[in-house]
């Protein structure tokens, strides 16, 4: 039984406004020296990211006159300088938007692609699958980057300025720097080793043969200029100009440190592979939840499918009455049984046949709710049941158990004064992504074809995500919109976190729509991530709390996880109130910010 929530969230924005009393945006945008706020409620339209810098460049173009679009390639570009291990234009990612006045949602599918020579066995030599740790650092993982072609992209379709002047903050930025903070150090540290692999790399990232001191200031030239020449000469120049061969150039010959004894495998990215590559233009997911409409990312992204179908199964539960071990487990469930048709059915739909819309549909869902049981865990892996022809309670098949995807990437949500929505992810895969820096060009290019299956996940169940030429590895990114039974948004959201980007944004959305939190807490509440594994990954607030052995009783199997995600969103308040949420501690805090705060 659906039940309305229009009481409920208009107690939730009340609650929310009381929460961000006194936050607001720093009067000064350009300005490096941001202070960081997790929560800002204001008029004009808002912005949130991880990081101030970028959230300011979002707002210097909100103020300009600029949409939600424009703000959101500005804050992009921005994320590019001071996040460059989690996103920048040697990556990718996924773009969802909200028309305000159609009332409609559309996606661009910006993820990377394999060359045109892939084959199943990209990552196979002598009949064994490479060592995950030795590809992810090697021109055999990189894909065709694809988030230049996403920002000109949703420029061209929604957008109201060009690309060059929305460059001009992050260009800025990079040129004349910006203050180093300890999340900033501790990435750099933890890539260190394989950083000094590639002598451009060591020499950008590790000024002076050091690790970058926190509260220096990190300056990036060679970006500087390369943002410069996107301005100038459009994101051709990365498809088919001097930036595709230098591209292709490092892809193939990976600048290796000879002395280091790495084995660089180089990769088969050709001109052609940068010159055809195409964003998608598709429709977004969408399923109704507690009578709201919830759109995503479709295929090649799992994530769409996969929160939609975990948000199916909790349907039927009023998880708003239930108490906190009732509510964490059938969460954690749901998010077994989701990821389980996952890994049979999602991959990329141009080369797999995916059943999303049945992935989707209700009935399906409730076949499989019926495997939960209020005094018992699923064992996992949970086999997948067949979305075209529903059997209630099936768990006969044989599982797939869930691939590793890096656990960097970045998000981030805008709205304008107009009602315009962006809920974008972007990424180079993991933390540092191949750790190959392109000579001279200032970015890291991403490892994003790790996140393809290297040999079958199961020898007995197709696998939809080998890889294949031109094909996009499957992705787990989450950007999320949320209408009313008016289409008018409630609140945007998303997170980096690889595969726990779906756990994520479904645990934020049930916290914020089901259990009354404000949207800053929804974000920050300790998280629980299940991908139909053995155990379940808690974070320290879950892991060293009484819950934890109360579900413990019923079966589940923990293991610790220091850190899940760094969500960020916004979420529409009456009268033309915009509000945005950001991570209150996670990677040092996130940044909400607002063009004009309330008083």
């Amino acid at each position: 039984m659906r039940r309305p929530v229009a009481r409920k969230l208009s107690v939730l924005a009340v609650s929310a406004a009381v929460v961000s009393v006194g936050a607001a945006a720093p009067p000064a945008p350009e300005s490096t020296a941001v202070e960081k706020v997790p929560v800002a409620v204001g008029y004009g339209g808002a912005v949130s990211s991880v990081d101030a810098d970028a959230s300011a460049a979002g707002i210097e173009v909100l103020r300009k006159g600029g949409n939600a679009v424009d703000a959101a390639v500005a804050t992009a570009a921005a994320l590019g300088v001071t996040e460059p291990y989690s996103a920048g234009i040697g990556g990718g990612g996924y773009f969802v938007y909200y028309d305000a006045k159609s009332r409609t949602v559309r996606t661009i599918d910006g993820r990377e692609t394999a060359p045109l020579s892939a084959d199943s066995g990209l990552f196979v030599e002598n009949g064994k699958a490479v060592p995950f740790a030795e590809a992810v650092s090697s021109g055999l993982a990189v894909g065709t980057p694809g988030t230049p072609a996403t920002w000109q992209k949703a420029l061209d379709q929604w957008g109201s300025k060009r690309l060059g002047t929305l460059l001009k903050p992050a260009e800025r930025l990079a040129r004349d720097g910006f203050t180093v903070d300890g999340t900033f150090r501790e990435q750099t540290a933890a890539n260190e080793t394989r950083f000094r692999y590639f002598p451009d790399t060591a020499k950008l990232f590790l000024p002076n043969g050091r690790l970058p001191v926190v509260g220096s200031t990190f300056k990036n030239p060679d970006l500087a200029r390369t943002y410069a020449e996107l301005a100038r000469k459009g994101v051709g120049t990365l498809y088919r100009g001097d930036l595709a061969e230098d591209i292709v150039d490092t892809v193939n010959h990976p600048p290796v440190d000879p002395g280091s004894g790495w084995n660089a495998r180089p990769g088969d990215l050709t001109a052609k592979d940068l010159a055809t590559y195409r964003t998608k233009s598709q429709a977004p997911t969408k399923t109704s939840y507690r009578g709201l409409g919830v759109y995503s990312m479709a295929p090649s992204s799992s994530g769409g499918t996969t929160v939609g179908e975990a948000l199916n199964i909790l349907e039927n539960t009023d998880l708003s009455k239930a108490s906190e071990v009732q509510y964490l487990h059938r969460y954690i469930e749901a998010s077994r049984i989701a990821f389980a048709d996952r890994g049979r059915w999602v991959g990329d739909p141009a080369f797999e046949d995916v059943p999303t819309k049945e992935l989707l549909s209700q009935r399906y869902a409730d076949s499989r709710e019926c495997l939960i049981k209020d005094d018992a865990v699923l064992t996992s892996p949970v086999a997948p049941g067949d979305p075209r022809n529903p059997a209630a309670c099936d768990a006969s098949g044989t599982a797939a158990p869930t691939t590793y995807e890096g656990d960097s990437t970045t998000h981030l949500t805008v709205a304008d004064r107009w009602g315009n929505v962006v809920s974008y992810t972007l990424t180079i895969e993991q933390t540092g992504g191949s750790g190959i820096t392109v000579p001279g060009r200032g970015f890291i290019l991403n490892n994003e074809l790790t996140d393809f299956s290297f040999t079958p996940a199961s020898p007995d169940v197709h696998d939809p995500n080998l890889p294949g030429p031109g094909k996009r590895p499957r992705s787990s990114m989450s950007p999320t919109i949320v209408v009313d039974r008016h289409d008018k948004p409630v609140v945007a959201l998303g997170s980096p976190g690889g595969a726990t980007i779906i756990t994520t944004v479904l645990q934020s959305l049930t916290g914020f729509l089901d259990r009354g939190l404000p949207l800053v807490d929804a974000i920050a509440a300790p998280r629980a991530s299940q991908r139909n594994q053995t155990t379940t990954e808690l974070e320290p607030g879950l892991y060293n709390s009484p819950l934890r052995a109360r579900l413990e009783t019923i079966g589940h199997g923990f293991r610790l996880n220091p850190e899940i995600g760094a969500a960020t969103g916004v979420q529409r308040l009456p009268n033309g109130t915009w509000l945005a949420a950001a991570e209150k501690v996670r990677r040092g805090g996130g940044s909400a910010m607002v063009v004009r705060p309330a008083s």
